[in-house]
């Protein structure tokens, strides 16, 4: 029998939706907030960390009731977005005196995990004031980076959750639907890197995506309680040739559709990009197809 309605990889089938209906008669004072929590907890529909998926159920049961399968009660306030509401980073001056040398006359170099930690305005910041496109704040699970030299910023780096569908990638590790929805969280995505435009040292770029990378798994541990197996980003080619990850050992696996993920049509809204991957362990491709 088809579902009556999949939403965020969950099929709901018609005893489903008797439930939903139960669960909401049996709780006539309860908030669309509430009910969503009763109904994660009867499902036992969580995140990875153990927490309910209440918002991704609100979601859902809003869906239901659009389309007329179930009545919820009328909405008591309107939650704000933080997300929208959210204010700009602070563009930030710092020493702009030019740095160029070799790799081996810049000196000692310290990558500093700063995400949950005092200096996390400052990397967006910089990002806000350097990078072509700005600073964007990361989906889901993330992690943010300076790299430091001669006691100055030269570099920062942000990672966050891996987009849900991603064709060359989705090919590349060979993985199932299943294995997909359940190990997607074990994969990072590199959405920004910035070396300062005043620093202008030969393979810095590919020096510190290799340590990078080194060091991101352990640290991902360390933060979210879960490793990562698999890095990838993006290139546009029409502005860069991504040498420095190809340096680095990152491998070219495709094109995007131009797309993205709420394109309403099939037709391109957007520039294609180059994706490419870096494996972070041996056997990453094994890890990832695997069922728990």
């Amino acid at each position: 029998m088809d579902p009556v309605l999949s939403y965020r990889g969950r099929a709901v089938g018609e005893a489903d939706v008797a439930f939903i209906r139960e669960l909401c008669a049996a709780n006539p004072t309860a908030s669309r907030r509430r009910l969503s929590q009763l109904l994660c907890e009867a499902w036992d529909w969580r995140q990875p960390n153990g927490a309910l998926r209440d918002m991704v159920c609100r979601g859902l049961m809003l869906g239901l009731a659009r389309a007329g399968h179930i009545e919820l009660p009328e909405r008591r306030q309107i939650p704000r977005n933080p997300f929208l509401e959210r204010a700009r980073p602070e563009r930030v001056d710092i020493d702009a005196t030019p740095i160029e040398c070799s790799l081996r006359e810049l000196g000692e170099i310290e990558l500093r995990q700063v995400r949950r930690t005092e200096e996390e305005k400052l990397c967006a910041g910089l990002l806000e004031t350097h990078h072509y496109r700005g600073y964007v704040q990361p989906v889901g699970e993330h992690l943010k980076y300076l790299c430091y030299a001669r006691g100055r910023p030269i570099a920062c780096f942000t990672w966050s959750s891996a987009a849900r569908h991603l064709g060359p990638r989705d090919r590349h590790l060979g993985w199932s639907l299943a294995a997909r929805r359940q190990n997607i969280r074990l994969l990072a995505y590199n959405s920004r890197y910035l070396i300062m435009p005043w620093v202008r040292v030969p393979h810095l770029a590919s020096h510190l995506l290799g340590r990078m990378t080194r060091a991101l798994s352990a640290d991902w541990e360390r933060i979210y309680g879960h490793p990562v197996y698999y890095a990838e980003t993006f290139v546009d080619l029409h502005l860069y040739r991504g040498t420095c990850f190809r340096a680095a050992n990152w491998f070219v696996l495709g094109m995007t559709t131009g797309r993205g993920k709420d394109a309403p049509t099939w037709m391109p809204n957007r520039p294609r990009k180059q994706v490419l991957g870096l494996a972070l362990c041996r056997n990453y491709r094994e890890r990832l197809q695997r069922l728990a």
